[in-house]
């Protein structure tokens, strides 16, 4: 039996200035707080929505998402989630501008604020319209997680650590994100050119 194709992935990696430039942007604090998170965990959109302040471990800075298909297991981010990570004691992480209205269920309500949990299209629309000025954009938050796991590849992480990373259970759904970039290509061919090894002894 032939393998079936991997389905055509249209999303691609941001360059690393790219994204140091859209995580670094004076947007509000709580885009910036969710596309550092996006980027660092490389989790998805979807599983980091979900989220709960209480289901945050912030001194080692990790939670447990429930990721496609049910499973459950730990994310984990870096130092510019942390740094923005503070603030309210329960409800959900990520929270709408506006009071909660019926039929919202409990359980997606900050009983402090009475404000509802972020919606996914909601968060889209907002990164959509933060990134539409780039002469490639807009950008799509999955940008993010792509890049993040492209980005790893780049600087040789293995892959079980990708795999661990992307929350995939099959190297071949992985394949589509660890493509190097060309940019990564040129890194690479300059790191290890052993004529610039010499000129650093």
């Amino acid at each position: 039996m032939r393998a079936r194709p991997a389905p055509p992935d249209t999303s691609r990696a941001l360059s690393r200035d790219r994204v140091t430039e859209i995580l670094g942007s004076d947007a509000p604090l709580r885009e910036r707080v969710l596309w550092h998170l996006l980027y660092e965990s490389s989790a998805r959109a979807e599983e980091v929505l979900m989220l709960n302040v209480p289901d945050l471990d912030t001194g080692n800075r990790c939670a447990v998402v429930t990721r496609k298909g049910g499973a459950r297991e730990v994310i984990a981010w870096q130092t510019g989630t942390a740094r923005l990570l503070a603030g309210r004691k329960s409800g959900p992480l990520f929270l709408t501008d506006r009071k909660a209205r019926p039929p919202v269920a409990t359980n997606d309500i900050d009983p402090a604020t009475r404000r509802a949990r972020l919606s996914y299209r909601r968060a889209a629309e907002l990164f959509e319209a933060h990134t539409a000025d780039y002469s490639d954009g807009p950008y799509t938050l999955h940008q993010l997680r792509h890049s993040r796991l492209t980005h790893a590849a780049e600087e040789g992480a293995s892959t079980p650590v990708l795999m661990k990373l992307s929350g995939h259970t099959s190297v071949r759904s992985l394949v589509k994100y660890a493509r190097v970039s060309d940019d990564g290509l040129w890194r690479y061919q300059a790191d290890s050119d052993p004529a610039a090894r010499r000129r650093g002894r």
